[in-house]
């Protein structure tokens, strides 16, 4: 009896271990697409700011790697004083360019995206950043595992409320990493952003971008880095549980758009590894 529940066991082991060589397909529900907007103006300090972009996509099923663009739209921004900067579709891509948009520090400014006869819409300030004043770099262990420590430095502003966006583009990545940070505890002192980075080298570069957001664009960033993840895509891509945005669906209200439209002036500084 005893050999016979042993090769009942044999038997059963070898079923369960071959069955987990085979794909398996599982069909998931599929919603009906949503537009997304992808819709940051960024003014570089030491530049005009004259050329921005706008994209248009939609969100598709699981299985799908491409991305749907979107042609054929209507897209603008006007600012306070009705100025109206249009934005023109390279054709066929869901790319819509601006070439003489004109970005004011804490000018408010109104988004207008016009596709198949549904009208979005959102508002937003264009909020300042701090100068980068400089880089450092340190080696630091834990479980073993050796990190940089890269530490990028500014100065805050006194007297206001400051938040920010940080972005860490390494040469070994294909993604950036994105933190977020407000200045209640370094207001108005020199204070840094911060990353830890795993199997770099001397020599190899990092792109380091501040940007100024608003409080709403905080909170919105907050929430977005926490379920998308900084490593699983970067926060402007669709993440795989919804988060609402500051733009709306004026036509019908239900049917809302994913993205953010947002205006942040923006410092870079390349730093290579040393």
């Amino acid at each position: 009896m005893k050999n016979k529940i042993n090769i009942i066991i044999v038997l059963f082991t070898a079923v369960f271990f071959n069955s987990c060589q085979d794909v398996v397909d599982i069909p998931l529900n599929t919603e009906n697409p949503k537009l997304v907007i992808d819709a940051s103006i960024i003014w570089q300090k030491g530049t005009t700011g004259n050329n921005q972009v706008i994209k248009l996509s939609t969100t598709t099923d699981f299985y799908t790697n491409v991305i749907p663009p979107v042609s054929g739209a209507t897209v603008f921004i006007k600012n306070s004083s009705n100025i109206i900067f249009n934005f023109t579709e390279t054709p066929n891509t869901g790319i819509y360019l601006c070439n003489n948009f004109i970005p004011v520090i804490d000018e408010t400014y109104s988004l207008t995206v016009i596709n198949n006869g549904q009208n979005y819409t959102a508002k937003e300030t264009l909020k300042s950043v701090a100068v980068i004043t400089s880089v450092t770099q340190e080696k630091q262990s834990g479980l073993g595992t050796d990190f940089l420590k890269l530490k990028t430095f500014f100065n805050d502003p006194a007297n206001a409320e400051n938040y920010y966006l940080y972005k860490y583009k390494f040469s070994k990545n294909l993604k950036p990493e994105y933190s977020v940070d407000d200045d209640q505890f370094f207001q108005g002192n020199n204070f840094f952003s911060l990353v830890l980075e795993e199997d770099t080298a001397a020599g190899q570069t990092v792109e380091i971008t501040h940007y100024g957001i608003s409080k709403a664009n905080y909170n919105y960033m907050t929430i977005l880095l926490g379920v998308a993840g900084s490593s699983g895509g970067g926060p402007f891509q669709t993440p795989p549980a919804t988060v609402r945005g500051n733009i709306k669906n004026e036509s019908n209200f239900d049917n809302y758009p994913l993205g953010y439209f947002r205006l942040s002036e923006s410092d870079v500084r390349n730093y290579t590894i040393q």
